[in-house]
């Protein structure tokens, strides 16, 4: 299986602008720019959306490690933040990914909880994609 997605740029790193476009719809020509990136400007970028990503993955492996394990989730909550820093010699790097998780699931213990959580943080594709430390912050509901 492969997935796509295409960006579009116009003009200087500094002054120019992008859109991004992926065929399934969730992106359609949308702004990004180098003040969405580095600032705090209007538009997307592309750790936001690597974010988005990590979360939704993580949240997808996590049902399923608690489904083999007996588990049916009432409802997960993931937010990831991505870092993204200046670390020389190399440059802009995606250093860390660290997921907030809340989890409303019936009938397991905390132990049980942490042991599923943390097999899917190693587990999910994006957390494998990563060149980064990705962490995990875990509450249950």
């Amino acid at each position: 299986m492969k997935r796509t997605a295409s960006a579009v740029w116009q003009g200087s790193l500094k002054t120019g602008k992008g859109a991004l476009t992926s065929p399934g719809g969730a992106l359609k020509n949308t702004e990004y720019s180098f003040g969405s990136r580095f600032e705090l400007g209007a538009g997307t970028n592309p750790e936001e959306l690597i974010a988005a990503a990590h979360a939704g993955c993580f949240a997808m492996a996590l049902s399923a490690e608690l489904g083999k394990a007996g588990f049916t989730p009432d409802k997960l909550e993931v937010t990831a933040e991505v870092s993204l820093d200046n670390v020389p010699p190399a440059g802009w790097t995606v250093t860390a990914s660290h997921l907030v998780l809340t989890a409303r699931i019936p009938g397991i213990d905390r132990a049980k909880f942490d042991e599923i959580a943390g097999q899917a943080k190693a587990g999910c594709p994006i957390s494998r994609l990563l060149n980064a430390k990705v962490t995990l912050a875990a509450t249950l509901a």
